[in-house]
């Protein structure tokens, strides 16, 4: 059992901190890192932080379903509450092995949170704890149920207290203490309690079975029914308001045998596979199942990639136009959604996937418009595995939420792609506890997602509303929408996680395995259930993206040098072509189908562009000749000789704009031509005319006619027009927003323990009292003197005040301090004007500054002698 000063049970939540160890102390710090911003200066400062409603709302947040029952059940409980009588709450009258199993590990999860405090003969749930978790009229307790006899009879008068004891058949007492006393003690005896109800009549009885497991409050009117009249007479239902009656705590708990909830939870639901045996091929055992997920994963990885790509080609030169409020508009992205011939949500999830990845942002000028960044020619580059493992990983690291886009915020406004508000701090944890659980099934098996949901509700049934039941939870959506992604992305095939994935997650998902692998066995509270730490540091993630990648590399296809050419001007890619090939292909050809095989089909206008670009017919005619395996259809070799004679046979340039060609006749036929009336063209010389609009709207105009002309510059010679590939400025990846303050490192925690160590010492240092003085002509004067400085340090030490003296009397003391080599307290004031205490051992005294080493601080520090307010020996030399 804890103790507090001199081997007493602790009074407060700092003395029992106290009695804690080092290993202790950290443990709460990590498990709530709230505290630590910023550290406590000592022990009672780090208990009043821990006693916040902020922080033990969030404490209550991070706590299982059963851990937080037996919270729940301490709430209800007397205080202080022995052990025997919490686990009585939980397993009730028949008792339950499960629960006495489970409990010892929950009531040390909570005291190691500092959520209780004392022995296991006297716990005590700290005071705003039982606040939010003690029923009241206005706040429900989750267990269902309600006030106690003497809650629900304060202010009644002792007339009344006494007809309910007549009626209930017991000793009649005008002190309204005992009669309070004598009905709980009624309420509370099984075996009277038993018999008082064999005399109520059936209707009463139909009525306290709608009250027993909650609400417990119910409306009567001012003339009520014979049973509930009879209930009433005998303090079965007290009265709560004028129309309104309670059945009491110590009534509810006889009818339900002593338990506090009607289904204690004390064991994690497991996660089951799917029953429609998905992951598996049709026909093939379970050993076929881990590869027919591999191969299903790697194709939709491939996907994933191609499908950035031709985001990023789309905004190559310069995207949509970001909002005035940031994002992208409705508009833009049902285009973009139609270029990735995907649904709007799926294409709002791959924009803010590449993003989070640091490959797409605005480019802050003043038309400010989205595009890809530097960092997107580099990603290109690497091979295809390793450009998947930094999609996955910036996946699973983010808090952009994709799922949000469409809906509105509390103000009621949309929430847009690529716009503020998106980030939601609970999605990598999420994300990861659902990876890590679909970790625990065996290789190539699917979860059941209801079974998945449950337990992540039962994991964390205060993060939401899915408690109740209601379809809002935040988390459950969460944990929806990292289905859907995680099998778009290729973490999952078939609903089941790939070894690639495992590969991701090995650093955790291996604790996790083995942490959940009695999964339909597992006590709550016997061992952590909180999710494994995901890699936190640049260095670990790209380790675990390493490993993915070296994982995955086998089961995507080796790129293609080749295509197969076919009569009808189309050209069949039978899988993933080297970039170089793609690019030019998708130059001179139009995209007609996409898949395991893609089609590209060769135009006239697809030709011309390739013309454009800087191509010749020759160049055209040998790159076909060196990368299909079938012969150069007739067809299609005519084709690019057709439109390569044309091209350029008309020139473009700039007056406003001309137009030039040594063949009048075709001339004549331009001026001839009702579409060239709005270009107001003229004539002025035979083989040149001149029109009003730009260059680019002229050749826009006559390709619509049906010709191919070229633009020439100034000097006369053929532009090449190629795509210009517009690019941000270096822009980093968006930082994920935490939820809550960061898991603290060993170090941090340590050098945390040890500032909260030296500043309680400093804090509940005893100070060696003053003699008095031996002469008695002098006693008098120095009596006082010693007196009132004794007087001011015990009041300084109690109420955390500096220490009050003289400089004389400070410049003494320390020297004095020095020479014995003892420990002093000072107060001391920096610069900036901040106050505080510390322990400090003076080494040195001289030039009006004291060398000491600072117990507080762990390290030697010089201070000034004018900023120490006032000094006071100790009586123990803490060094």
């Amino acid at each position: 059992m804890p103790e507090g000063t001199g081997g007493t049970p602790p009074r407060t939540l700092a003395e029992a901190l106290r009695t804690q160890g080092d290993e202790s102390l950290a443990a709460l710090l990590r498990a709530r890192p709230d505290l630590l911003n910023p550290v406590p200066g000592d022990l009672s400062q780090l208990a009043t932080r821990a006693g916040t409603r902020a922080s033990v709302v969030r404490a209550l947040e991070r706590l299982d379903r059963f851990t937080l029952q037996t919270a729940e059940a301490l709430a209800v409980a007397p205080e202080p509450a022995p052990y025997d009588t919490l686990r009585a709450l939980l397993t009730g009258d028949e008792g339950d092995a499960r629960i006495e199993a489970a409990l010892p590990g929950a009531v040390r999860t909570l005291r190691d949170q500092a959520l209780i405090w004392g022995g296991d003969d006297r716990l005590r749930l700290v005071r705003t704890a039982r606040e939010l978790l003690a029923p009241s009229a206005t706040h429900p307790s989750p267990t269902g149920l309600g006030p106690t006899v003497a809650e629900a009879t304060s202010g009644m008068s002792p007339g009344r207290l006494q007809e309910i004891l007549t009626a209930a058949w017991l000793p009649s007492t005008h002190d309204p203490v005992s009669a309070v006393a004598s009905l709980t003690a009624l309420f509370t005896d099984r075996t009277r309690m038993a018999a008082l109800l064999d005399t109520a009549p059936m209707d009463a009885l139909a009525v306290l079975d709608r009250l027993v497991w909650g609400p417990p409050y119910g409306e009567v009117t001012s003339s009520p029914t014979p049973p509930v009249q009879w209930l009433r007479d005998r303090g079965l239902l007290l009265p709560a308001t004028t129309r309104t009656v309670v059945l009491p705590r110590e009534a509810a708990l006889h009818l339900r045998a002593g338990r506090a909830h009607r289904t204690p939870e004390p064991v994690a639901p497991a996660v089951a596979p799917r029953a429609d045996g998905a992951g598996s091929a049709s026909g093939s055992g379970a050993a076929g199942r881990p590869q027919v997920v591999d191969s299903a994963a790697a194709g939709q990885a491939y996907t994933a990639l191609a499908t950035i790509e031709e985001l990023a080609k789309d905004w190559n030169e310069g995207g949509p136009n970001v909002l005035r409020a940031g994002g992208l508009s409705v508009r833009d992205l049902k285009r973009t959604a139609t270029a990735l011939e995907v649904t709007e949500p799926v294409a709002a999830f791959w924009v803010e996937l590449a993003y989070a990845a640091g490959l797409l942002a605005a480019d802050g000028e003043a038309d400010e418009r989205y595009a890809p960044t530097p960092a997107y020619d580099d990603w290109q580059e690497l091979p295809p595995p390793e450009r998947w493992a930094r999609l996955a990983t910036a996946w699973l690291t983010a808090t952009r939420t994709a799922g949000l886009v469409g809906s509105q915020d509390s103000k009621g406004r949309t929430l847009a792609v690529l716009g503020p508000d998106l980030d939601r701090g609970q999605a990598p944890e999420v994300r990861r506890r659902i990876l890590d659980l679909l970790a625990t099934l065996p290789e190539g098996t699917a979860p059941d997602p209801e079974s998945l949901l449950a337990r992540l509700r039962w994991e964390r049934p205060m993060r939401g509303a899915s408690a109740a039941g209601r379809s809002d939870d935040l988390r459950a959506r969460l944990a929806a929408w990292t289905l859907n992604e995680a099998e778009m992305l290729g973490i999952t095939g078939r609903g089941a996680l790939a070894s690639h994935a495992r590969a991701l997650l090995a650093p955790a998902s291996g604790a996790a395995a083995s942490s959940d692998a009695p999964d339909d066995g597992m006590h709550a509270g016997t061992h952590s259930l909180a999710p494994p730490a995901p890699p936190t540091t640049a260095a670990e993630l790209a380790a675990a993206g390493r490993r993915a990648a070296h994982a995955l590399a086998p089961f995507l296809p080796e790129p293609l040098d080749h295509v197969l050419l076919q009569a009808d001007l189309t050209a069949v890619a039978p899988g993933p072509l080297l970039r170089h090939l793609a690019e030019l292909l998708s130059i001179a050809a139009e995209v007609e189908s996409k898949g395991g095989a893609t089609v590209y089909r060769f135009t006239p206008a697809s030709v011309r562009r390739a013309l454009d670009a800087g191509q010749s017919a020759s160049d055209l005619h040998d790159f076909l000749k060196n990368h299909s395996r079938t012969p150069v259809p007739q067809p299609l070799a005519y084709l690019i000789d057709d439109v390569a004679r044309k091209h350029g046979h008309l020139r473009v340039g700039s007056a406003s704009a001309y137009v030039r060609c040594d063949d009048e006749a075709v001339l004549d036929e331009i001026l001839a031509d009702k579409r060239s009336q709005g270009m107001r063209m003229r004539r002025l010389a035979p083989t040149v005319l001149a029109a009003h609009a730009d260059p680019a709207a002229l050749l826009e105009g006559l390709r619509g006619m049906g010709f191919a002309p070229a633009a020439e510059s100034a000097e006369g010679d053929v532009l090449i027009t190629r795509a210009h590939a517009h690019r941000t400025p270096p822009r980093t990846a968006p930082a994920p927003v935490p939820d809550g303050p960061p898991v603290p490192d060993g170090t941090l925690l340590g050098a945390a323990v040890r500032a909260i160590r030296a500043g309680d010492m400093a804090a509940t240092a005893v100070r060696k009292p003053v003699p008095e003085p031996s002469s008695p002509s002098s006693r008098s004067a120095a009596h006082r003197r010693a007196s009132a400085a004794e007087s001011a340090t015990a009041a300084a030490s109690r109420d955390g005040s500096l220490p009050r003296t003289t400089s004389a009397e400070t410049l003494a003391t320390v020297q004095a301090a020095a020479m014995t080599g003892s420990a002093v307290w000072i107060g001391y004031v920096n610069a900036d004007g901040a106050a505080s205490q510390r322990v400090i051992a003076p080494v040195r005294v001289e030039g009006g500054f004291v060398t000491a080493y600072d117990h507080t601080a762990d390290e030697v520090r010089t201070y000034p002698l004018h900023r120490i307010t006032g000094v006071a020996e100790l009586a123990d030399d803490p060094a």
